[in-house]
C-alpha cells in the first residue's frame, strides 16, 4: 500500500470520515491511502458496510467506529505509536479535534468543500472554520484555492494553510465508441440540491427539444430523484433523459459520453471533473469552487456563470455545434490533468506535509 523506502512509511496516519457512500471525497481518500507513504488506517464514523468492504478489498486498513467514546478508546490504545490524525468532513473534524485536543496528537484537516445551504450546514461551516483557528489543528489542507480563501477570511493563520488539489492515478487509455449516431450529455453525482440536478434539467430539457440527436443521462441517486423523473416525464423526454441510478464503475460511461455537465451550486475540486478530463470527455460546468482553478474557458473546458442554467445550455450548445472545439478541449484537458493533477506528484506533497507536521508535533 505504500513504499517501505519512504521516510513516512512508518508514520501511522488515522483518517476519520463519516460517509453515506462512495463519492468524490471517498474516492480521493481511497486513492490517497494507496498512493501516499504511511501506515494508513481509515475509521468510518458512519458508513454503509459495502463502503468499508470496498476500502478493505483495495487493501486499506479500515473499520467502523460507533461513536466518540469508541474513537477515544482506539486513539488511547494507539497513543504510544504517536499517530497523526487526518480528518475529512465535519463530523470527522469535530471528533478528530476532540481526540487530538485530549490526547495531544497532531491533527491535519482536509477540507473538501462546504455546502452551506441550510441553517444547519451554515452552522457546521462556521464551526469548522472556528475549530481550524485553534491550537489543536496543525495543518488545514484545502483541495481548492477558493476553500483556502474562506479560511483566510475566517482568520485561520496562513502558515497552517496549504492547497493540495485532488489528483488521479494513471489510467489505461480508453477508445470512445465512434459508431454511435446520437450525442450524449452526462450528469454524474448525488441527486441533491448542492449538486444542482434541477439546473442540469433546466439546461437540458430545452436543448433536447432543440436538438433531436441529443440525449442525456443522470448517473447517481439521492433525495431529488422522484422530482427529477417527474419533470422529465412532464417534458415527454423519458426515452431521452435517463436516470440509471448510482454507478459503481464509470469506465463504460466515459466511452459513451460526449460531454460531462457539472451543474453544482458548490464544489471543491470535483474528482468527477478530473476523471472526465483524463478520459477525454469535454466538460461544461458552472464556474464554482475550484472548477475555475482547473478549467480555462475555451482552452480545456467551457464555463458558465454560477447557477445560470441558460448560460450553461448555451455552452453545451456550443460544444454540440463545434466538433473541432470539442476535440481541442478534450486534448488540452487531458494534458492539464496529466501535468497538474497527477496523483503520484500530489502524493509526494502530502508526504512532505505529514513529515513536517509529525516533526513539529514531536519537537
Amino acid at each position: 500500500m505504500s513504499s517501505a523506502s519512504s521516510p513516512t512509511a512508518a508514520l501511522p496516519i488515522i483518517h476519520l470520515l463519516s460517509s453515506g457512500g462512495f463519492y468524490g471525497a471517498e474516492r480521493m481518500l481511497l486513492d490517497h491511502c494507496l498512493a501516499t507513504p504511511g501506515q494508513h488506517q481509515v475509521l468510518f464514523l458512519d458508513a454503509p458496510p459495502e463502503l468499508i468492504q470496498r476500502f478493505r478489498e483495495a487493501g486499506v486498513d479500515c473499520r467502523g467506529c460507533a461513536g466518540l467514546g469508541e474513537l477515544l478508546r482506539h486513539l488511547r490504545q494507539r497513543r504510544g505509536e504517536k499517530p497523526l490524525i487526518n480528518t475529512h468532513n465535519f463530523k470527522g473534524l469535530l471528533f478528530g479535534w476532540v481526540g487530538a485536543t485530549l490526547l495531544r496528537l497532531p491533527l491535519v484537516i482536509t477540507q473538501h468543500g462546504f455546502t452551506p445551504r441550510s441553517r444547519k450546514q451554515k452552522f457546521y461551516t462556521w464551526l469548522s472554520l472556528q475549530l481550524c483557528r485553534t491550537a489543536s489543528v496543525d495543518r488545514v489542507v484545502c483541495v481548492a484555492e477558493s476553500i483556502a480563501t474562506l479560511h483566510r477570511q475566517a482568520s485561520v493563520r496562513a502558515e497552517k494553510l496549504q492547497v493540495i488539489p485532488n489528483g488521479l492515478p494513471a489510467a489505461v487509455a480508453m477508445v470512445p465508441d465512434a459508431d454511435r449516431q446520437r450525442w450524449l450529455a452526462g450528469y454524474v453525482g448525488r441527486l441533491s440540491s448542492e449538486k444542482g440536478p434541477d439546473m442540469f434539467l433546466d439546461a437540458l430539457i430545452p436543448l433536447c427539444h432543440q436538438h433531436p440527436q441529443l440525449d442525456a443521462v443522470m448517473l447517481g441517486d439521492g433525495p431529488e430523484r422522484e422530482a427529477l423523473q417527474a419533470r422529465i416525464d412532464s417534458a415527454g423526454l423519458q426515452q431521452r433523459i435517463r436516470l440509471p441510478g448510482y454507478q459503481i464503475a464509470m469506465q463504460p460511461w466515459w466511452q459513451q459520453l460526449d460531454a460531462l455537465v457539472i451543474s453544482s451550486r458548490t464544489e471543491g475540486t470535483p474528482m468527477i471533473l478530473l476523471e472526465a478530463m483524463q478520459a477525454g470527455v469535454p466538460v461544461v460546468a458552472f464556474a464554482v469552487g475550484g472548477i475555475p482553478d482547473v478549467l480555462e474557458h475555451r482552452h480545456n473546458g467551457l464555463l458558465a456563470a454560477p447557477t445560470d442554467s441558460a448560460a450553461l445550455a448555451r455552452q453545451l450548445d456550443t460544444l454540440l455545434s463545434e466538433p473541432k472545439l470539442a476535440r481541442q478541449l478534450r486534448d488540452n484537458a487531458k494534458r492539464t490533468q496529466q501535468d497538474r493533477y497527477d496523483l503520484k506528484a500530489l502524493a509526494e506533497r502530502w508526504s512532505q506535509l505529514y513529515i513536517r507536521t509529525a516533526r513539529e508535533a514531536r519537537a
